[in-house]
């Protein structure tokens, strides 16, 4: 990918931090889901600067990030998105975290907990989801034909898709918010947006969940078109660790931009502060 991810992936380290005796600066990091970018976090991070540095950073898919650097041979899984967040927390030297992903970037850190279990105190999924297809046993919210309908929308005509998805995801009546996350979808080239979308449809984690050993809450909106409410119980019942579930009385894939004020209050409750 280039010499320098920290710069290629515009990470960023913010806030002033807390030393806590014998452990160091509490560190938070941020990982926002697909079609949106670090940016997506701008409404809740003021809430977390006072007790923690931040870490930021952006999807190599992002259209913040230059596409020359999104390699399609690397990025056919969430492994390599994965190893992209372990090289950035190793060469920012952090040793301790707790992490909130959203969506894709829930997925990514759970598995780099299992692969790094010590270096995450917690994770805190934000629209989580380990296999959006439905299988048999199994209510992932999709059927096979619904998501290539989905794909050749996008193929077809990739402005007009994300002017019908963009308001769909956010659910709630948020303008704003729904202008935000139409802006950061449009920031995508096409081909790029179109290749995760399919990465992160075939991805299928329910196998390795058992795996997870770092204690987990699951945050799930009442309504999200993306993830019905039956994932975050199976999420719930099949992670490794301890793991909750906290309910926002809202609807939408994306609290963070719809309802940060909800998120905030969850958020913080999550982290023991």
């Amino acid at each position: 990918m280039g010499t320098n991810l920290l710069e290629i992936l515009n990470v960023r380290v913010v806030g002033t931090g807390e030393k806590i005796l014998g452990t160091g600066e509490k560190i938070l990091v941020l990982s926002h889901g697909f079609g949106t970018d670090q940016s997506a976090w701008q409404r809740i991070l003021p809430y977390f600067l006072r007790d923690y540095r931040v870490v930021l950073y952006d999807l190599v898919c992002a259209g913040s990030v230059n596409p020359d650097n999104f390699d399609f041979r690397r990025y056919t899984t969430l492994d390599a998105y994965v190893e992209d967040l372990l090289q950035i927390l190793d060469a920012l030297r952090v040793n301790k975290c707790a992490f909130v992903g959203h969506s894709v970037s829930a997925m990514i850190g759970i598995l780099a907990s299992i692969r790094r279990p010590e270096l995450f105190t917690k994770l805190i999924l934000i629209g989580a989801s380990p296999r959006f297809l439905n299988d048999t046993d199994y209510h992932g919210g999709f059927e096979l034909p619904e998501i290539e309908k989905l794909f050749s929308a996008m193929k077809a005509n990739y402005e007009a898709w994300v002017s019908g998805f963009a308001p769909l995801a956010v659910g709630a009546d948020v303008p704003a918010a729904v202008r935000e996350f139409s802006r950061t979808l449009f920031n995508m080239r096409p081909d790029i947006s179109l290749y995760v979308s399919e990465t992160v449809f075939r991805s299928d984690l329910r196998g390795v969940l058992g795996m997870v050993k770092v204690p987990c809450c699951i945050i799930q909106t009442a309504k999200d078109v993306s993830v019905p409410i039956s994932v975050a119980m199976y999420l719930k019942t099949h992670l490794g660790g301890r793991n909750t579930v906290e309910m926002l009385p809202t609807e939408g894939h994306l609290p963070h931009l719809s309802a940060p004020a909800m998120l905030v209050k969850v958020l913080r409750r999550a982290l023991g502060r």
